[in-house]
């Protein structure tokens, strides 16, 4: 049966911390970066717009998306979703994340391998986080192991889904800077401003895996399933 177990703690107050840190340093480098003005005086929007066209994509939309950094590629719908600090804004922490949308839409159009497979696990990945801790309280107050089972493999589908996206959300970075280098829309001095926001962007997914990896090992071991704990 479940109750009070200091070790669950013990395991996720580092990723509760690295993840709050990640959250505090992707604003302050977005709020810091977002008042320098790139030299190109294009917006997000625009910017996005000179790259889906130069790598030949036709077919994506451009739309304003509310709440800060809310911003996304909708892979369903072919959709670039920009909040509005990157819609309008013509910093280079904007310029430097609608690049980074874009490269979403980049790897989706040249089926990236690992967009493909993320795209695929998410429905299972979104039924495992909702449905899982249910089964495994059920499996607890019932002692079923096998919905034990069940309850942890629902939630490696989340762990996967982490682990899978983060080449996904780096490769986009990589594709993002390396485009806005090449079309001159950034200048060398500019893409270290730029390289600043992303990597800090990065970091809250980083914080998101190691999340779900130390929830999943505590799992694990609370139902005897990896260590010397009884279930």
């Amino acid at each position: 049966m479940f109750h009070f177990d200091p070790m669950y703690f013990l395991f996720l107050l580092p990723a509760i911390a690295l993840a709050g840190w990640a959250q505090l340093r992707v604003r302050s480098t977005f709020n810091e970066a977002h008042q320098i003005a790139a030299a190109s005086r294009l917006s997000g929007a625009q910017v996005a717009q000179q790259i889906l066209a130069a790598e030949g994509i036709s077919d994506v939309g451009i739309e304003r998306a509310e709440g800060f950094l809310g911003d996304h590629y909708d892979p369903r719908h072919k959709v670039l979703r920009l909040s509005d600090d990157v819609y309008n804004g013509r910093s280079l922490a904007a310029l430097g994340i609608a690049a980074h949308e874009v490269g979403h839409a980049v790897q989706h159009a040249q089926r990236y391998a690992p967009l493909v497979v993320r795209n695929a696990v998410v429905p299972m990945a979104s039924f495992g986080s909702n449905a899982s801790w249910f089964l495994l309280f059920l499996g607890a107050m019932m002692s079923s192991f096998n919905l034990i089972l069940a309850g942890i493999f629902l939630y490696s589908t989340v762990v996967f889904f982490q682990l899978v996206n983060l080449p996904v959300e780096f490769d986009a970075s990589s594709r993002a800077r390396a485009i806005l280098l090449r079309r001159g829309i950034v200048s060398p001095a500019e893409d270290k401003t730029v390289g600043k926001v992303l990597n800090a962007a990065a970091m809250t997914y980083v914080a998101a895996t190691i999340t779900a990896v130390l929830t999943l090992l505590y799992y694990l071991m609370r139902f005897g399933l990896l260590g010397d704990r009884e279930r």
